[in-house]
């Protein structure tokens, strides 16, 4: 009875097999990147509906749509690929069909495979298939960093080389380029589809790696931390090149475009390179006389709203601040903008404002030695040298020593151009306070009024 049973399986599975079989896909989503082909079967009019799934008998049709390859695979290996949309016929199948080719031919590779399938009890003893590929541009893959990269912030005009980390985020989009590196080395042998979603972490995790040499390159170009998002064509081929030996001669897949959304870094780096950009800023003279342009413009309009108040002193006041501070504007202009000449010179009675009191001796600008020498200017004593001493100031006309902007005996206000400046954010001291340098050479600060002491 084994072999009478035997012998009916396989008459019934080789006479099954004979039909030409239409294998179609239908459209292959974004998330999908490989699919097993199916037989087209319609219960209510196909005749043929107990042929075996993974047999592909001679003759049959294989339709491919734009945006698709298809390889067929017999036990195990690839046989055949076509890449083309279109129509394809299955003509060198080993499974032979009544329906197509030489009729006498077709008769006994029939009777041939009727024996063979004997043998195995009604088994086909062959696997054939039919797969399916996306090789359309797979879409909104994202990324994002999840601790900052190092980067390094270099400006060869300035001189600056700042080291900082970034953090980015955005996303990317890759396709197929080789189906058959594809299904080697990848998705081989699946019995329904491969998702996008299997390989995405493995190819984020490659991504993020390359990311820190490409970064360092785009730094390499003179690229700031926020200009990354408009390198991202440029960072996109440097990675393209940089995973071409896993992506692409692996596993057949390509980056086609990268979108960086936005770059970030962390906010003290942030602080600090928003300073060296102001203090740069300042590095030419027009940039420094248009700073000091502003300040006296916004002294002179809040001295302007403090005014006409009708107290007769408060009003003398403003003007004799007005008055210095023109002269000061005077001084600035004359050093910066005209050089020493022009206004410098049209309002020399203005640049000694704030010196003797009326019918009084000429005030002391500088500190006076034990030893006698009197206007020193620095450290040290210009006659003896010792040091100067931990109270010297300014010498009002009326003989008082003081280290305010006011003399504490009478009320004079202290001289323009006394040695007072001091870095009102790390308190450096000038060798020469009457003439501090553009920058406190501690903390890099603008010295300006705000460092008067």
């Amino acid at each position: 009875m084994g072999l009478i049973k035997a012998a009916k399986d396989a008459l019934q599975s080789a006479l099954a097999d004979q039909w030409r079989e239409y294998f179609y896909c239908d459209s292959i989503s974004n998330d999908i990147l490989m699919v097993k082909g199916q037989k087209r079967v319609n219960q209510g009019r196909n005749s043929n509906t107990k042929g075996s799934d993974n047999i592909i008998s001679n003759g049959s049709i294989v339709a491919v749509n734009e945006g698709q390859c298809m390889i067929i695979v017999e036990q195990g290996g690839i046989v055949d690929v076509c890449a083309d949309a279109g129509e394809f016929i299955y003509d060198n199948s080993t499974e032979p069909s009544l329906f197509y080719g030489n009729l006498g031919e077709s008769i006994k590779g029939s009777f041939s495979t009727l024996g063979r399938r004997f043998t195995l009890g009604g088994n086909t003893g062959k696997d054939q298939r039919v797969y399916f590929f996306n090789t359309k541009e797979i879409l909104n893959n994202l990324f994002g960093t999840p601790s900052p990269i190092p980067f390094r912030v270099l400006d060869t005009n300035t001189g600056f080389d700042f080291d900082t980390a970034v953090k980015v985020n955005g996303q990317y989009t890759f396709k197929i380029v080789d189906p058959i590196l594809f299904y080697t080395n990848v998705c081989a042998n699946v019995t329904d589809s491969y998702k996008k979603a299997d390989l995405l972490t493995t190819m984020k995790s490659e991504l993020l790696t390359s990311l820190q040499p490409a970064l360092a390159k785009v730094s390499a170009m003179g690229v700031r931390p926020y200009e990354i998002p408009g390198f991202s064509e440029e960072i996109c081929g440097i990675l393209s090149e940089a995973l071409s030996g896993k992506w692409t001669e692996l596993r057949g897949i390509q980056m086609v475009s990268m979108t960086i959304n936005s770059s970030d870094m962390p906010a003290d780096d942030k602080a600090r390179f928003q300073k060296w950009q102001e203090t740069a800023m300042l590095r030419g003279a027009d940039m420094q006389a248009a700073r000091k342009t502003e300040a006296f413009s916004n002294m002179m309009e809040k001295m302007s709203n403090g005014g006409g108040s009708g107290d007769a002193s408060g009003d003398a006041m403003n003007g004799a601040m007005g008055m210095m501070a023109m002269g000061m504007m005077n001084n600035m202009m004359g050093a910066n903008a005209f050089g020493g000449n022009g206004m410098g010179q049209q309002m020399p009675q203005m640049q000694n404002f704030g010196g003797a009191a009326p019918g009084g001796a000429a005030p002391v600008l500088g500190w006076t030695c034990s030893c006698g020498k009197a206007d020193n200017r620095g450290k040290f004593c210009q006659e003896c040298g010792a040091p100067k001493p931990a109270g010297a100031g300014w010498t009002c006309s009326c003989g008082t020593v003081n280290q305010g902007k006011f003399c504490g005996n009478c009320g004079s206000r202290k001289p323009e151009g006394a040695p007072l400046y001091k870095c009102d954010k790390c308190g450096w001291e000038p060798e020469d306070p009457a003439h501090p340098p553009k920058f406190c050479p501690e903390c890099g600060d603008v010295f300006d009024e705000n460092d008067r002491v």
